[in-house]
């Protein structure tokens, strides 16, 4: 299910930032921050556990990111 959302979203900002790159920066931050929240909150785990609990988080935000920078190139690769 979460693997889901995740793709979700990716799709979302792969399809926003194509079609509008300016205003796809806003929801970009928000997903970043409710990522980081995410990490931050599960990195308080003791020991290793903290970064195991994180690295779900950590590895959805680049997700996240790349999907969005690469609408962004896409655009403008575009001929128009």
């Amino acid at each position: 299910m979460l693997i889901g959302a995740v793709i979700a979203i990716c799709i979302v900002l792969l399809v926003l930032a194509f079609l509008a790159p300016r205003l796809s920066s806003g929801p970009q931050r928000g997903v970043n921050k409710g990522f980081g929240l995410g990490s931050r909150g599960a990195s308080k785990a003791p020991g290793p556990l903290g970064r195991w609990f994180s690295k779900p988080f950590r590895s959805s935000q680049k997700a996240a990111n790349r999907s969005a920078s690469a609408g962004r190139s896409g655009r403008s690769k575009m001929p128009l």
